[in-house]
């Protein structure tokens, strides 16, 4: 795992934040990972992008609470953040990195209605993060790969979203016209 320094801080955030219901602080936390994600191209970068994200979305909609399998899914996401944050701390990136992999697989194995609302974030969120990692300039095939998704998925999402210069300002026609182009290529 890249940067193990760096994500470990950013898993200990998430804890914290998970603990404290601050989907906000979840958000930027993904968001900073997403940027070192775009960097670095590393897939466990990446799974920690989608999966901060997916939880705070799900953490965002209070109705879930409410489901069965809610109390389980929750303590389970605890136990896996504890589990990678013990894992990062002792320098053991492989185990982090499988810790990862079975908190993703916990995710998308949960049962009953909670199962079809969290699938459906947790691919919403695959794709915005892959929307924002090809805003950095990665490739759209090469996004698609890292994050398991269809080309297709992600230029229909990028292709609602032109990206604005870094000055804030809207891109001319011209610029736009070469954005979507490059899209195709």
């Amino acid at each position: 795992m890249q940067e193990r320094e760096n994500v470990l801080r950013i898993f200990e955030e998430t804890k914290r934040a998970v603990e404290t219901n601050d989907t906000f602080k979840l958000k930027q936390l993904s968001d900073q990972t997403n940027n070192t994600a775009s960097r670095t191209q590393d897939p466990d970068n990446i799974t920690t992008a989608v999966i901060i994200y997916s939880v705070g979305k799900i953490l965002e909609r209070e109705e879930y609470r409410n489901e069965s399998g809610w109390n389980k899914f929750y303590k389970k996401i605890l136990v896996y953040l504890d589990r990678i944050i013990s894992n990062l701390k002792e320098k053991n990136d492989m185990e982090a990195g499988e810790s990862l992999k079975l908190m993703r697989g916990e995710i998308e194995n949960l049962s009953g209605k909670l199962k079809d609302y969290i699938h459906d974030v947790f691919r919403k969120a695959q794709i915005n993060k892959a929307s924002k990692i090809y805003e950095h300039g990665i490739s759209l095939e090469k996004t698609a790969k890292l994050l398991g998704i269809t080309m297709f998925d992600l230029a229909g999402y990028a292709g609602q979203k032109i990206p604005e210069s870094r000055e804030g300002k809207e891109l001319s026609e011209k610029q736009r016209i070469k954005w979507a182009m490059e899209m195709f290529e």
